[in-house]
């Protein structure tokens, strides 16, 4: 078999061969092209030279294919086809997929929007699946490497921010949460108050300290932290039975304080802050991706993008 270097071929010539093959005239090739009759012709005399074959032949009729023809033209119309699907964007069915979407982030963060994806999935993409974690972690980490498609957080990622997309999924403010029995669930609190205070702060990843511990640090001040924990879903037990506090976003505080003995308080005045971001966060890798716009748009769809929660 004789070798070809694939450098050396206008791979453009295999749609015009197609053409000519299939029509066995330049003319009518060419109108079918959309091209020039003398650019069809001058094509041909180069796939002749590549293939080192006549490839169309005078017969008594006008043209018919050569034998060398013959034999590619399936090859050829399947090639084509394959390199028009390669190219193409792969169409996503939600009723017939069967993927699985990953997603991760804090448990109350992805308990406030994942049950309203699984609604949606439930009826227009039945075979789908979802697998959720929400343990501890870095999700920029994670979203690096390809382990999920989409991180919820209400932090921004501290590297490597060109490889992400966001969307915004929500706004809320922060507040304080504590038990009903605290001394300070009575009265508006001020700053040495808050400072003088135990507090509690959550740190998804167990790195570094809370946002308030370094606002309060550039402010010249400190306040007494003595527990760290890694997930929200125990903050009113410890409100509950302990004098301690803990500052967090309010849709979160609502999802977590029903039926339990806790109040919520507004920050002292030198503290508030601008109401905080949740965001859906996915990598550059998947955002051209089908499946991975059909989610997205369904998570935000049922987010309530423009609510904000206020104390």
């Amino acid at each position: 078999m004789r070798k070809v270097n694939l450098r050396s071929v206008d791979l453009n010539l295999l749609v015009v061969l197609e053409a000519l093959l299939e029509e066995k005239q330049v003319t009518k090739a060419a109108e079918r092209l959309h091209m020039s009759q003398p650019a069809v012709s001058r094509a041909l005399q180069r796939l002749r030279t590549t293939f080192a074959d006549p490839l169309l032949v005078r017969s008594a009729e006008g043209y018919d294919l050569s034998v060398r023809a013959g034999q590619i033209i399936g090859d050829l119309k399947s090639l084509l086809h394959s390199v028009s699907q390669i190219i193409s964007e792969t169409e996503f069915s939600p009723k017939t997929s069967k993927q699985t979407v990953k997603i991760a982030g804090p448990d109350l963060e992805t308990a406030l929007y994942v049950p309203d994806l699984l609604a949606i999935m439930r009826q227009e993409a039945p075979e789908m699946q979802v697998e959720l974690d929400s343990r501890p972690a870095d999700y920029f980490e994670m979203l690096s490497r390809g382990d999920i498609h989409f991180a919820i957080s209400g932090v921004a990622p501290q590297t490597a921010e060109d490889q992400f997309h966001r969307a915004i999924l929500d706004m809320t403010d922060t507040a304080l949460m504590m038990g009903a029995h605290h001394p300070l669930a009575d009265n508006p609190i001020t700053l040495d108050a808050y400072l003088a205070a135990r507090h509690g702060f959550i740190s998804i990843t167990g790195k570094g300290p809370a946002m308030m511990d370094s606002r309060l640090r550039e402010m010249g001040k400190k306040r007494n932290t003595v527990l760290r924990l890694s997930s929200f879903m125990s903050v009113a037990d410890f409100c509950e039975k302990t004098d301690l506090i803990f500052m967090l976003p309010i849709n979160l505080i609502q999802k977590i304080s029903l039926g339990r003995a806790v109040v919520t308080c507004a920050l002292p005045p030198e503290l508030k802050a601008d109401p905080l971001p949740f965001y859906l966060y996915w990598h550059a890798r998947d955002h051209h991706d089908g499946m991975h716009r059909w989610i997205k748009n369904a998570i935000l769809q049922q987010a309530g993008q423009h609510s904000v929660y206020k104390v």
